[in-house]
């Protein structure tokens, strides 16, 4: 299966080619649509389309230029420009370029690509043909070593050491432990890896990346290190050194994995922390080193993202915050959440969320008891908002849900920010709307019930059974803005979210939240967000 890569700033055209195409079915996948040729080049330089479908006019790099970058990293990729222009010489540059086809927006009938697609798909096929058992066989061969590798650490790890000159020798021909080389284990963990998934749409595309960002960087490095994927949140990087006094190994690793967070950050916008181990002189000693570094999560729990630090000795149990201290203050910490979220607390308190989150940090709890506290946290602040508060605000969080997601985060500061988007969200949903007159908290409750509809001002005042414009001056001066904008506030938000959280199209989306026109609400969502909807789904938060 061919990938095809989509780019244009026109959101109509983009929905209506993905959505009109049958692409799997003529053995192709659309690996990404995107608004601008820069977003569409970031991705593109890790993982090249075999096929480009391209604009020309964009912000930020034009059509054309794209087309020449991925030539350089993919010669032979096929590339159809798709543009309103019609000046003969945008198509003398393009046949320099020697782009395939010039297709105008003006006339082009979906039918019509699809058939320029199907040539080639054909040329594409005819061309590997010959030379794709070979090739075949090298990827296989190449994933297969990858994969006994993984899994051959997996065992030395977890398995007892029996024969430890036969591992010398297996750890050799990995490149470590070589003649009278010692090795530093570390230990690397992916940022925010719910985001990736949802950016790359896989697990296996950052995968890929990664591997290949890390092999060219680190052999490029000294000392020379071996990148081994132990799961899809960690990798273990181990260095070889020659132990003396002449060189500071700690130091030369610790610039080495400066080095490996710029480049995975300028490239595929993926942040890594590192813990660094104690350095090994045989396959035990590194069986234990690695051992530690697996078995360091209360340390991983409490570091900062894009952190390098060294391991530390276990904590005893006197300095770790014992689970029923953190229980002992539920109450408490139930009760000011819960006038947070109801508007009750005054504007110059502290947010509770960060004050408990410093406490937790402070005592360094457990990791999993405190996943267990914020989780029954949440699931009886929720619970209380329904039955006795707002019994119509709708249930958006399932238990399993909150938990899954809890569980897939490995830090405080990644739990953190998730803590603070889920008690906005729950606010929104309880429609506040920072208003503590009834007739306003009942008009955002209206509002939020009924997201995906058209709402009128004055349909809402005659809910309420209120003039129009009475209740107009009303809302502003409870709220501090416009009814209007406050509906559109909500839907904006609401768009993000299932940005985020679904692989709905953005003309779904414009759908569900009662918009009949896809450029109007692209530029709608721009005005409040600050960047269009492609580019916010795409993006990662650093």
């Amino acid at each position: 299966m061919y990938n095809v890569m989509l780019v244009d700033d026109d959101y109509p055209v983009i929905e209506l080619l993905s959505e009109t195409i049958s692409w799997e079915e003529m053995g192709l996948r659309l690996m990404g649509s995107y608004d601008n040729g820069l977003s569409a080049w970031e991705f593109a330089k890790t993982q090249p389309p075999d096929i480009l479908i391209t604009d020309i006019g964009m912000p930020r790099m034009n059509g054309l230029e794209l087309s020449e970058r991925i030539r350089e990293v993919k010669p032979d990729v096929r590339i159809a420009i798709l543009s309103c222009h019609s000046e003969f010489h945008y198509a003398q540059q393009a046949m320099r370029l020697s782009i395939q086809d010039y297709l105008l927006k003006e006339t082009l009938d979906p039918s019509e690509l699809a058939r320029l697609l199907v040539r080639f798909k054909q040329g594409m096929d005819e061309e590997a043909e010959q030379g794709w058992e070979k090739s075949r066989m090298r990827h296989l061969a190449s994933e297969a070593q990858e994969l006994r590798r993984e899994q051959r650490m997996k065992d030395f790890v977890q398995q007892p050491l029996l024969s430890p000159e036969k591992w010398r020798h297996e750890l050799s021909e990995f490149g470590v432990l070589r003649g009278n080389d010692h090795c530093l284990p570390v230990i690397g963990y992916l940022e925010e890896l719910r985001q990736i998934k949802q950016r790359f749409a896989s697990e296996q595309t950052p995968h890929f990346a990664l591997g290949n960002v890390l092999r060219e960087v680190l052999g490029s490095l000294k000392p020379e290190a071996v990148h081994i994927r132990y799961d899809a949140r960690c990798s273990l990087l181990l260095f070889s050194y020659r132990p003396g006094l002449r060189h500071n190994v700690y130091d030369e690793v610790g610039a080495c994995l400066r080095q490996v967070q710029s480049t995975l950050f300028r490239i595929l916008k993926i942040r890594m922390s590192f813990i660094i181990g104690t350095g090994c002189d045989s396959p035990q000693s590194l069986k234990l080193g690695l051992g530690e570094l697996l078995g360091s999560e209360h340390q991983r729990f409490y570091m900062e993202p894009g952190t390098i630090e060294k391991i530390k000795p276990k904590q005893g149990g006197a300095k770790v915050g014992s689970a029923s201290g953190l229980y002992d203050c539920y109450e408490q910490a139930s009760r000011e959440l819960l006038e947070m979220l109801l508007g009750k607390a005054g504007p110059s308190d502290e947010d509770p969320a960060d004050r408990w989150i410093s406490r937790i940090r402070e005592a360094e709890y457990a990791p999993e008891a405190v996943k267990d506290w914020l989780l029954k946290l949440m699931l009886d602040l929720k619970l209380k908002l329904r039955l006795h508060l707002l019994p119509s605000m709708p249930q958006t969080y399932a238990a399993d849900t909150l938990h899954k997601e809890m569980m897939d985060m490995d830090a405080l500061s990644e739990l953190h920010v998730w803590l603070k988007a889920y008690l906005a969200s729950t606010a929104r949903e309880a429609g506040r709307g920072g208003s503590r007159r009834t007739e306003v908290a009942e008009a955002c409750r209206y509002v939020s019930l009924r997201l995906d509809q058209r709402i009128s001002l004055d349909e809402v005042a005659g809910f309420l059974h209120l003039n129009p414009s009475y209740f107009s001056r009303m809302f502003r001066k409870e709220t501090g803005i416009t009814f209007i904008e406050y509906v559109t506030r909500m839907k904006m938000e609401r768009a993000k979210e299932q940005l985020l959280r679904t692989d709905h199209t953005v003309g779904e989306i414009c759908e569900s939240l009662g918009y009949d026109n896809v450029s109007h609400f692209a530029k709608t969502f721009k005005s409040h967000a600050g960047v269009t909807p492609v580019e916010y789904r795409s993006r990662l938060s650093v």
